[in-house]
């Protein structure tokens, strides 16, 4: 199973454009959102080429191979305008054998973990910042955000063989 794990789009259509050429050239079996994904929010500067209307398609194209989870910055006029469900607050999968526990991060988070097994896997957005650590016997990753990044790079997750890698988009 290949996956690419991306959250915090926030509507940016350049940013987004890089995402969609990494799912073309990876051709992943599932693309996993984690919110985030038309608006910028009241707290978040303009992504740079803010165009959520350009966005809408992008993601639309591959709509079949995408899970989504709902980010704070969602709202129920983003579902009426994306053709896959994304207004969850969270979802979990079975990857390898492994739970796999899907959110955006403002509600469950690293530090306010949902009651899962250890060696669970529980992947987040939401602050904007890289992270893969153990807590609690529990694995968090959050790929850092793919417009607005609070770390200095754009990034993603890119799950395959039982590994997560960053994967950095390129300027």
């Amino acid at each position: 199973m290949k996956l690419i794990i991306a959250s915090d789009i926030h509507g940016s259509a350049y940013w987004c454009r890089k995402l969609m050429k990494t799912i073309e050239t990876e051709k992943p079996d599932k693309v996993i959102l984690l919110g985030d994904l038309l608006y910028h929010g009241p707290r978040n500067d303009l992504p740079r080429d803010y165009a959520p209307k350009q966005v809408i398609p992008m993601l639309s194209s591959v709509k079949d191979k995408i899970i989504a989870v709902r980010g704070n910055c969602e709202a129920e006029v983003d579902q009426m305008v994306l053709p896959f469900p994304c207004m969850a607050d969270y979802a979990q999968l079975l990857v390898d054998g492994k739970h796999f526990y899907l959110t955006h991060g403002h509600h469950a988070s690293p530090d306010n973990l949902p009651p899962l097994e250890a060696g669970s896997i529980f992947l987040s957005g939401h602050t904007h910042v890289k992270l893969d650590e153990v807590r609690n016997g529990i694995r968090c990753l959050n790929p850092g955000s793919v417009s607005i990044p609070k770390d200095g790079s754009h990034s993603i997750f890119i799950y395959e063989n039982g590994e997560f890698t960053f994967r950095i988009l390129e300027e």
